[in-house]
């Protein structure tokens, strides 16, 4: 009997509610696109890069807890997150045109990736 409530038990555990640590590390990096697509003009360069080093950070994070489980869509939210950063570090105190459409680019980068690395992990963390 007491064999039979140690397997019950055991099974129980094993169909916990838990969900792995990179479904947390997603959430924080989705709000940290939102304040980055939400930014305005007023908010200038400083705004900008202060917002890409939340998003840096949150992006590092989920990297490390997904990338065994999500290899490309890791890789690829790494590689778009670093082209946003070159071009924000590129920008001068005035930026041109071409800058900001760059610059553009790189932030629909970012949200693509994120988007592919959402996906991808949306039915581990629902």
């Amino acid at each position: 009997m007491a064999c039979v409530a140690a397997a019950g038990l055991i099974a129980l555990a094993g169909c916990g509610s838990s969900k792995p640590a990179y479904c947390t590390d997603r959430t924080n990096l989705e709000n940290d696109i939102k304040g980055l697509t939400s930014l305005s003009a007023s908010s200038g360069i400083s705004g900008l890069q202060s917002q890409l080093n939340k998003i840096q950070s949150s992006a590092t994070a989920a990297v490390n807890s997904a990338k065994s489980d999500f290899p490309s869509q890791t890789s690829a939210l790494k590689s778009s997150v670093d082209s946003l950063e070159s071009a924000v570090k590129s920008l001068s105190a005035s930026p041109s045109a071409s800058q900001i459409a760059a610059l553009a680019t790189d932030v629909s980068n970012v949200v693509t990736s994120v988007t592919n690395f959402n996906n991808a992990t949306k039915s581990k963390c629902s």
